[in-house]
């Protein structure tokens, strides 16, 4: 894509190249109504997902901006409700190209500038931004007044541009705060913890923490969310995984905090039944690829990549035990694969495939995805694709139920998408 040829690095974090842009574009991001800025390792795209629809359900219009997507650009963009249009896309990144001039920009970069664009031009109550990679010098930090900041959990991720120690990322995450503004925070590791109330400690921003100042507790019914005197029984999610607790949790200690809304419970439980947020523990309807199973399989992907989201997979596939489990897997080579496989191995009940994430230059290839799985204990075997993995599932005169789960991978969830 020609956007993506305008710098040569694909991620070169810095804000004085996105600032650059938006001054030459008239600071679009500083028209942007109500402001909430989403920042952390895993769960930061569900918090926007619940965020989205616990404010429709208000009756409120909602712009959005997430990355990555997973199968086609527009998911990115979302404009009072509604994924932004082909003309509308076409004329913001026009314009942004036009306006740049051909200095070096990253893609990430000039798409931000280009959310902000459509932002501007379309009349909206609240914005929701999540941050690509880090904090601090995420492109979406241009932000300088936002309603809201959360931090979803911060773990190790991304070490070769965020800092090897949990310290280091949880600064770089922590860099969304600004002076005054109060933030939410999921629970975190003590290490993370301690940079993160520093850094709010240093703003003057209130800082409201899981654990301490509100809960969320899963029960057999739902799930019952406490802050001060604020008590709510809501239904189970429509996202499966426990893990979601404490993302329904950080986006309604949010809702708390938002100003102007009057909680209504039954406009949260639509919230709750109604969200949608793809490719994160998905069970998978009848459609191509779920027909090359038998019809009494069940298909689940999965794009969690780091081994704090290996132990979240791993917590609700150990209960799993009604069939055997089948996985597939791919990954890119820049991510922890042995600390990732170690917490899943010892759940893995049935087959265990690997492939080569299709289109991705920087994927592990089936053999090497498979090498790795052997070092950990699993009984690996490339395939030569996705159809290819699946077919050999069930190719062995197997007639009991089974699962697959699909995983390793947000771009190998939206190669499964797509197909």
């Amino acid at each position: 894509m020609r956007l993506g040829r305008l710098h040569p690095k694909v991620i070169d974090l810095s804000l004085g190249r996105v600032q650059r842009l938006l001054d030459a574009l008239g600071n679009p991001a500083r028209t942007l109504p109500n402001v909430i800025h989403v920042a952390g390792t895993n769960g930061k795209g569900s918090v926007v997902a619940f965020l989205r629809a616990f404010l429709e359900a208000h009756g409120l219009r909602v712009n959005v901006f997430t990355s990555p997507h997973l199968v086609r650009f527009h998911e990115r963009i979302v404009l009072a409700g509604r994924e932004i249009d082909d003309d509308m896309l076409i004329d913001v990144l026009t314009e942004c190209e036009r306006r740049n001039a051909g200095e070096p920009i990253t893609f990430f970069e000039i798409t931000t500038a280009a959310a902000f664009l459509a932002f501007a031009r379309t009349p909206a109550d609240v914005t929701l931004l999540e941050t690509g990679l880090g904090g601090r010098l995420d492109a979406t930090n241009v932000i300088e007044r936002p309603l809201l900041t959360a931090l979803t959990p911060i773990s190790l991720d991304h070490q070769s541009f965020l800092g090897d120690t949990l310290n280091a990322i949880a600064g770089e995450k922590a860099g969304i705060l600004k002076p005054g503004v109060a933030c939410v925070s999921a629970a975190q590791h003590p290490d993370a913890a301690s940079v993160v109330r520093a850094r709010a400690a240093s703003l003057e921003a209130p800082l409201f923490c899981e654990g301490e100042t509100w809960t969320a507790e899963r029960r057999t019914d739902g799930i019952v969310f406490e802050d001060g005197d604020l008590s709510l029984c809501l239904p189970p999610p429509a996202l499966a995984g426990a893990f979601q607790v404490s993302n329904v949790g950080v986006a309604l200690a949010c809702i708390a905090r938002f100003p102007g809304i009057r909680l209504d419970v039954d406009a949260l439980a639509h919230g709750m039944r109604s969200v949608h947020w793809p490719g994160r523990l998905q069970r998978l309807g009848r459609r191509t690829l779920t027909d090359l199973l038998p019809d009494d399989w069940e298909l689940w992907i999965d794009g969690g990549h780091n081994p704090a989201a290996a132990d979240a997979i791993a917590n609700e596939i150990r209960y799993w035990r009604d069939r055997p489990l089948h996985l597939v897997f791919g990954m890119l080579r820049n991510k922890d694969v042995d600390g990732f496989l170690r917490a899943i191995a010892p759940w893995c009940t049935g087959e265990f495939v690997t492939v080569t994430i299709p289109g991705e230059l920087n994927s592990l290839s089936a053999e090497e995805a498979a090498n790795a799985a052997r070092s950990v204990g699993l009984n690996a075997e490339p395939a030569a694709g996705i159809r290819e993995a699946l077919s050999s599932l069930f190719g062995h005169g197997r007639n009991e139920p089974a699962r697959v789960l699909i995983f390793g991978s947000l771009y190998l969830v939206g190669a499964v998408l797509k197909q």
